[in-house]
């Protein structure tokens, strides 16, 4: 029967610079299925709904517990993990689709390129060099431990920028999964002392200047980081280092 099955939508690209289609597909319902059982079955019967035989639908995964965000896609239009989308909560005609702030590789596969160099661009780690003992590191406050550890919750997934309407095809803003990371470094008391030199990174065109306030970001964030607050700060942070730059000049 129809209500025993649940049907895929599933939009496909043989290539990075091929035209997409969809293809659908029918699934026997399981207690407590996920995005990622339904193309785990796919890839074992690759059969379309007219019964054809088809290539098995590509996409990413890792961690399988909304860790490491390689799983997103675009689940009935909205950005989300794979692995921790349930059936149940979203109906028996589902649509999928690869994101599309991202180059496509193949199907639902995108490279994520773009946060990964936007990182190295603002330095978002914390250099340590192992010449000294490391000890118990250095003392937080309370309240500061607790607001960089919701930033360090951040797993890079790219839902933040597929909601963003200043990340386009016309505009090279970096995002406010970068701009997070710079915040929390420079919230380490050995991140400090690069602190400017972070700053001074998104200055650039492709920087918080950019952000256009439109709170899609947190809406969004399946991590629930408090993306509006942190770029407020960092904003007030960018401000204060623009004019420090004019006096050193």
């Amino acid at each position: 029967m129809a209500k025993d099955f649940v049907t895929a939508k599933i939009r496909r690209q043989d290539g990075a610079r091929t035209p997409g289609y969809f293809q659908t597909f029918r699934i026997k319902k399981s207690p407590f299925m996920n995005i990622i059982f339904i193309l785990m079955e796919i890839q074992k019967n690759p059969v379309d709904i007219n019964g054809n035989k088809v290539n098995p639908v590509v996409w990413e995964c890792s961690c399988l517990e909304e860790v490491c965000g390689a799983c997103t896609m675009l689940i009935n239009g909205v950005p989300g993990q794979a692995c921790s989308a349930l059936v149940k909560d979203l109906g028996d005609k589902i649509v999928l689709e690869p994101l599309t702030k991202f180059p496509v590789v193949r199907d639902l596969a995108v490279n994520r390129d773009f946060m990964f160099d936007n990182l190295k661009k603002v330095k978002a780690w914390i250099n340590v060099d192992e010449t000294f003992k490391l000890g118990q590191g250095p003392k937080f406050s309370e309240n500061l431990r607790q607001f960089c550890y919701k930033l360090s919750r951040c797993m890079t997934c790219g839902c933040c920028l597929e909601a963003c309407p200043q990340v386009n095809k016309r505009n090279s803003f970096m995002g406010a999964s970068t701009l997070s990371q710079v915040y929390l470094m420079n919230s380490h008391p050995n991140g400090a002392f690069n602190k400017a030199e972070r700053i001074n990174a998104i200055l650039a065109d492709d920087g918080i200047g950019n952000c256009a306030k439109a709170h899609n970001c947190e809406r969004v964030c399946p991590k629930e980081i408090p993306l509006t607050e942190v770029l407020g700060k960092l904003n007030r942070e960018a401000v204060k280092q623009y004019f420090t730059n004019i006096l050193d000049k």
